[in-house]
């Protein structure tokens, strides 16, 4: 078999295995990772696109990637709400604080090569204080919503490592 034949046969088997699971399209945005991840943890794969990422021993949770050589969790697309008051709000009930657990992973080629899992309430204290200031600063009119960033330091000094 050449390296195209097999290439092609592994891509349909993973499109179909996730299809039959109903775990989604493998290939969409950042989702095979997002499996990889929940099994990797013997999480229960969540067969939503939006939403849940997984489901762990406390509920909902949310994972962040990155292929990159430090580890980081990035927050894109945030919905902007019409106060500050409002925002808070929208960020604890509906989009961070509504996670239990935030897991942070690295991946080298394949594997993870570190995981870390933080608690919503020390990512919605990071995602509020970096986020204020976007908030009131917003000059983006073409895409309007809000983002941020976990670094490296911070998922070391608020996180737990498990990997």
């Amino acid at each position: 078999m050449t390296p195209q034949e097999e290439y092609r046969k592994c891509f349909e088997k993973m499109f179909l295995l996730c299809e039959e699971n109903g775990w989604g399209d493998p290939f969409s945005y950042n989702r095979a990772r997002e499996i990889y991840t929940s099994m990797v943890l013997e999480h229960e794969v969540s067969t939503n696109f939006s939403g849940a990422d997984g489901f762990d021993d406390d509920g909902e949770c949310e994972y962040k990637s990155t292929t990159t050589k430090t580890i980081k969790g990035t927050y894109n697309g945030i919905s902007v709400q019409s106060t500050w008051e409002k925002q808070v709000e929208y960020l604890t009930n509906d989009k961070i604080g509504k996670y239990k657990n935030h897991y942070f992973a690295r991946f080298d080629g394949p594997n993870i090569a570190e995981l870390y899992v933080m608690s919503c309430e020390d990512v919605l204290k990071l995602a509020i204080e970096k986020l204020e200031y976007k908030y009131f600063n917003n000059t983006n009119k073409k895409d309007p919503r809000l983002g941020f960033t976990i670094n490296k330091s911070e998922i070391y000094q608020y996180g737990r490592k498990i990997k």
